[in-house]
């Protein structure tokens, strides 16, 4: 107790000397201005999070706005096995649940981007801390980030704003603030949910299951832990560390990665070093709206699927749109038989594109000096821009020889290349195109669609927007009214030309051989299988043009048909996808069909919003015994007629009827392929309608058209998952149809009628 007054004397001297050193500090300016200005920091960083939590720089979600957090979402196009074909997005967004994600990635994640992300409530101060010490005092870059996963989400659901000052520190705390309040409402499992779906990725891609299927190939719950680590260490820096522009880079990255998953016990070292060792593999897919599978099917399911939400609402009244809700578009394609059939169009439209130019040669219309291109610009929305202008012809070829870099389309490889506007379009106009559609005969159900070459190049899709002369691929409708209205299938017609009075001595005629031989006679399966014009206007004659026409509206074929008998050779211009319906009925009972694409749409839970059925004729166009009997005709034509290269250079051994066409100066090709299973029609040309092939032995539909069907079905027998299509079995043929075929081919005529030509070369044409 005797030390108590000691004691207490002593601590308030010390305080007394502390109070005086206080003093004297104090009373210095740098001291005391220090002291202010450390105040007003903190004061103003106080006021600027306030007004920040209060809303002065924008409203920040409240919990309840957030519990109600509702993700953009990508469309997805997806084929009738829910195969994943493209995306309809403005994000690049397809989001999963929890169970979806492989346990490497989520450790993967939590190693690399936030270690303590199960400790802390949205902010990791000890982060913080390190930061501010290592980085910002001792300048050492190598201390890391104090974002969290938590922020990284704030970050990704609601974006940051450009303010007149401290952008980056207001946006910083309005992160933390929506960090936290998504820490109050959301365990961990569900923010590591909001974050993966959100999160971006290289090439405008957001979501770790775009960035799975357009890196890979494959769905997330797919990836293997290079994988993993190869995207969770882009987040770092996404287009830095692309994978696809700078795959070292991102070896680099994801070894990182893999050795932060050793450190943090995610991952042994023996197994580290195994990955490490691995070689970068990537299965690019892009998703842009102008590559990949199927661009022109995309395209067209795009377009009816706008008219198909605008009857639809959702629960609230809102309308749907396709690039933000994540709908599900379950479509009629075989996305397997589609790759097939774009490699067969490509592997036959190269080899045809030479030799249409060789043909050519120096004479090709595109490299005249004349008025062909002249014309071609004078069309040109530009040239007319142009001319409203006022600029006089000299001021407007002057602009359009400007060269500049534009890039090149070719079968040897795109190219950027500088040229002028005639240039291109002498480059351009010179291109054969194609369109190609495979249905399902019983239902109409699109297979396979090829609306063009290249759909970067060539927007028109000749599957569904073009019209063009059909030719001879309208003779079997002809042949078919004939039969149907009583004409027997021995009937036996001459081949040789007439010229019909009433319509100017209109005398169509054959090619070839056959017209050397004007005395003979064949009959319908043998004039049908080889194609022969003169004897289709005679069976046009005899059954009558209103027959015909009749005939082919059953058919669901709505063009209007000239009333001429030019119709017999395919004057009529009728868009594929109506033919390809229309040829259908030959192995559907005599019904046509309406191709179409869009089985159902569902919403992103997988609700039915509506769905589509087949659309087939409910009353025949022709009965069975006819289409038996023009089906066996256009066997024929396969087996010896006009397609018989389908058996001979092909050696296909399938059960296939078909027909070849080709208009007039062969301007286009066509070939329609029925099997049991599966009817294809293609059509082959050039989009300006002034440029045909240079001879019929190159633009004949036989060599044209017909040759990418043939490479198409090479491809379907070489896989089993085909076999249910390329060893199907037409319908057996019945007795009467077979005893009615079985007569001679041909007959010629007899010697009275040769030696004083009965019948004459001049006829008027009755059959109106």
């Amino acid at each position: 107790m005797s030390n108590s007054p000691q004691k207490s004397n002593f601590i308030k001297s010390k305080a007394f000397l502390l109070f005086v050193w206080s003093r004297n500090i104090l009373g210095k300016k740098w001291v005391k201005w220090s002291l202010i200005g450390l105040v007003t920091v903190v004061f103003l960083l106080v006021s600027l999070f306030v007004s920040v939590y209060c809303g002065a720089f924008g409203n920040i979600p409240s919990k309840k706005d957030l519990t109600f957090i509702r993700q953009e979402a990508a469309t997805q196009v997806l084929d009738k096995n829910g195969r994943l074909i493209g995306k309809y997005f403005i994000y690049d967004r397809q989001p999963l649940t929890y169970k979806d994600f492989p346990q490497h990635l989520i450790d993967a994640l939590i190693a690399t981007e936030d270690i303590r992300f199960y400790q802390h409530d949205g902010i990791d101060n000890k982060s913080l801390v390190r930061v501010f010490l290592k980085t910002i005092l001792m300048q050492d870059e190598s201390a890391g980030g104090g974002s969290t996963i938590t922020l990284q989400l704030a970050k990704n659901l609601f974006g940051r704003k450009q303010y007149i000052f401290a952008s980056i520190v207001i946006n910083k705390l309005r992160e933390s603030i929506i960090a936290k309040r998504i820490e109050d409402i959301y365990s961990k499992k569900e923010i590591l949910e909001l974050y993966l779906n959100t999160v971006p990725f290289p090439d405008n891609t957001y979501g770790i299951e775009s960035a799975a299927r357009k890196f890979f190939n494959k769905s997330t719950t797919s990836l293997n832990k290079q994988e993993s680590a190869v995207l969770v260490g882009t987040l770092k820096a996404n287009n830095y560390y692309n994978p696809r522009l700078y795959p070292k880079r991102s070896k680099a990255r994801r070894n990182v990665v893999l050795n932060q998953m050793v450190k943090y016990g995610y991952l042994s070292k023996d197994t580290a070093d195994i990955l490490i060792a691995d070689t970068l593999k990537l299965e690019y897919r892009s998703f842009n709206h102008d590559v990949g599978i199927a661009p022109y099917f995309r395209e067209q399911v795009k377009k009816e699927l706008t008219l198909i939400l605008d009857s639809l609402k959702k629960p609230d009244g809102q309308p749907y749109d396709m690039y933000r809700d994540g709908l599900q578009v379950h479509t009629t394609l075989d996305y397997a038989m589609q790759e097939l059939a774009e490699e067969a169009m490509k592997e036959h439209m190269a080899v045809l594109q030479k030799d249409f130019e060789s043909a050519y040669g120096n004479n090709a219309p595109w490299k005249q000096n004349g008025t062909f291109i002249k014309n071609i610009i004078k069309q040109l929305p530009l040239y007319k821009k142009f001319k409203e202008k006022g600029l006089s012809d000299k001021q407007i070829e002057d602009t359009l020889n400007t060269k500049r870099n534009v890039e090149v389309f070719s079968w040897d490889g795109d190219t950027i290349a500088r040229i002028t506007v005639r240039d291109s379009l002498q480059h351009f106009v010179k291109f054969l195109n194609t369109g190609m559609l495979s249905i399902d005969p019983s239902s109409g159900a699109v297979r396979t669609y090829i609306g063009g070459i290249d759909y970067r190049f060539f927007k028109y899709d000749h599957v569904s927007q073009s019209e063009r002369q059909v030719g001879s691929t309208f003779k079997p409708f002809v042949y078919t009214a004939a039969i149907e209205n009583g004409m027997k299938p021995c009937t036996y017609f001459p081949l040789k030309a007439v010229s019909y009075v009433n319509y100017d001595d209109w005398t169509p005629t054959n090619s070839g051989s056959e017209e050397e031989a004007p005395h003979l006679n064949y009959s319908l399966e043998k004039a049908l299988s080889n194609s022969v014009n003169t004897i289709a206007v005679k069976v046009l004659n005899e059954v009558g043009i209103p027959k015909v026409v009749d005939l082919v509206e059953k058919l669901g074929i709505v063009k209007t048909i000239p009333n001429e008998p030019s119709i017999a050779l395919g004057v009529a211009e009728i868009n594929l996808k109506a033919l390809t319906g229309a040829f259908a009925s030959y192995v559907n009972a005599g019904k046509a069909v309406k191709p179409y694409c869009i089985k159902e749409v569902r919403d992103r839970y997988g609700k039915v919003l509506v769905s589509f059925k087949p659309e087939v004729k409910k009353v025949p166009a022709f009965n069975d015994y006819t289409q038996q009997v023009v089906l066996e005709m256009m066997k024929t034509t396969v087996n010896s007629g006009t397609a018989s290269r389908l058996r001979n250079e092909y050696k296909l051994r399938n059960e296939i009827a078909g027909k070849t066409g080709t208009t007039q100066n062969n301007k286009d090709g066509w070939f329609v392929g029925i099997t049991p299973k599966l009817v294809s029609v293609t059509w082959v040309g050039n989009d300006n309608h002034s440029i045909g092939f240079s001879s019929t032995g190159i633009g004949q539909g036989a060599n044209s058209a017909l040759p990418i069907f043939a490479k198409f079905y090479k491809k379907l027998n070489e896989d089993e998952y085909f076999n249910a299509i390329t060893k199907a079995e037409f319908k057996t043929t019945s007795y009467q149809a077979l005893e009615d075929l079985k007569c001679e081919p041909e007959k010629r005529d007899g010697f009275l009628k040769r030696l004083f030509g009965l019948g004459g070369n001049k006829k008027r044409f009755k059959g109106e």
